[in-house]
């Protein structure tokens, strides 16, 4: 199931992934770092919900309170619990 996420304070502004189980791939940015963001989507191709949050949940991004990894954990995390629900 393809996900969009519409990210908070960080210079991207949307993240697309596909979500099957707790499976995550095809990772992409819209906005933001494109080199940095784009090596982040194929280091992570295939990770779990529990990896990813347990590698950026909590990662910030200068002054900001959140960053784009950090953006990526929440929304996987509200991806996974959409489609536990659905």
């Amino acid at each position: 199931m393809r996900y969009e996420f519409k990210t908070q304070n960080t210079c991207a502004q949307l993240i697309c992934f596909d979500i099957n189980g707790d499976v995550i791939t095809n990772i992409e940015f819209m906005g933001g770092c494109n080199g940095n963001l784009k090596a982040i989507a194929k280091l992570l191709e295939g990770s779990t919900v529990d990896e990813i949050e347990k590698k950026l949940l909590g990662n910030t991004c200068g002054r900001r309170p959140t960053s784009c990894t950090d953006q990526l954990a929440i929304a996987v995390r509200k991806a996974y619990n959409e489609t536990k629900t659905a």
